[in-house]
């Protein structure tokens, strides 16, 4: 079912019923009233409140038919009750004549006369009650139509601050893949002079985890054992570059399989740490990969033992991680973050915490 259309039904069912339950009341008191007056055949004031009720509907009918158009006019409302107002006059030259001709017909197919004031005075009497009657039904869809068109207004701009977000994170995630690719490469080209068997063996791996990230592009988030199985052939590329000057380790915590992630979300972190850590230091650089639950929160983490925060501040490093931020806040709002923290005696800590009920 359209967003749109669940509230206008719900509407029209709420009028109906309102109205309904308006002349019930009025005919139950026409009835009261009747009997009080020593009135015995009850299908009298059911007929004079069931014609005001017949000629009443049909006549908002045909107003509601032909003003419907005017609709989006409720943003200027003098126009709007400017195109409700000859309706007014409709109504009191056609209530009286239908209404009373109906009930003259009906006594008249009982064998009886229907007796009423003088014609003057029925007008005059009948058309201000309709008067008060059609400004109250006037001031009442004046509101329910307002009413539907903030709510209207708000379904569209949420289906367009959705788009605009889903448009955003294929962005932002397109623009995370080059960077991934184009140090694979760099790893593999690398190797090709030194040991083809392992350069080709790594471009069969590449090439998987290529088919991985297209297919993983298509969703924003996904499981975070799919997220670490890119994670770890992406590690199997960079430590081929780098086979003795870094060793990873992985800490992840039982149960969290199914948690949903930001798609490449820790790619990025250990990219930084491969290029602004592990490529400008000699010694070897011990890397922990880790995943675990806090309550309701799931905290992954990239720390080394070597970094130092500084050293990522500026180029592609700010880029990716600023990338990141946002994608974040896209999928999350404050409710995820990325942090950053100097550890002692060297290396960095990134931090990711992420909604995790499941």
């Amino acid at each position: 079912m359209d967003e749109t259309s669940a509230p206008p039904r719900r509407l029209r069912q709420l009028l109906l019923a309102a109205w309904v339950l308006f002349w019930l009341l009025m005919t139950t008191t026409a009835v009261q009233d009747y009997l009080r007056d020593g009135g015995r055949e009850l299908w009298k004031p059911v007929l004079w409140e069931g014609s005001s009720l017949l000629v009443a509907t049909v006549l908002l009918l045909a107003q509601r038919r032909c003003t419907r158009r005017h609709d989006a006019l409720v943003a200027t409302p003098r126009r709007w009750f400017l195109v409700q107002l000859p309706w007014l006059f409709v109504f009191w030259l056609a209530f009286v004549p239908l209404a009373f001709g109906l009930r003259h017909a009906v006594y008249a197919l009982a064998g009886q006369t229907y007796t009423h004031d003088p014609w003057p005075q029925t007008f005059f009497y009948e058309d201000v009650r309709i008067t008060v009657f059609f400004s109250l039904f006037v001031l009442v869809s004046f509101g329910l139509l307002s009413w539907q068109a903030m709510v209207e207004a708000r379904v569209r701009a949420e289906r367009t601050a959705n788009l605009l977000r889903e448009a955003q994170l294929r962005q932002l995630t397109q623009q995370m893949q080059p960077h991934f690719l184009f140090n694979a490469l760099n790893t593999v080209s690398a190797l090709m002079h030194e040991d083809v068997q392992r350069a080709d063996a790594l471009l069969v791996r590449l090439a998987d985890m290529l088919r991985a990230t297209l297919e993983g592009g298509q969703r924003q988030q996904v499981a975070l054992a799919d997220e670490l199985r890119l994670l770890r052939g992406y590690c199997e590329l960079m430590t081929a570059r780098h086979d003795e000057r870094v060793t990873l380790a992985w800490d992840v915590a039982p149960g969290l399989d199914a948690c949903p992630v930001p798609f490449m979300c820790l790619q990025p972190l250990l990219e930084n740490v491969f290029r602004h850590t592990v490529e400008r230091r000699r010694g070897t650089v011990h890397i922990t990969v880790s995943a675990r639950r806090e309550g309701a929160r799931l905290v992954l983490a990239v720390a080394d033992d070597a970094g130092r925060l500084d050293d990522g501040a500026t180029d592609g490093a700010g880029i990716a991680l600023a990338n990141l931020r946002e994608r974040l806040a896209a999928l999350h709002g404050a409710a995820a973050g990325l942090t950053l923290t100097q550890l002692a005696p060297a290396g960095v800590c990134a931090r990711i915490e992420l909604p995790c009920a499941s």
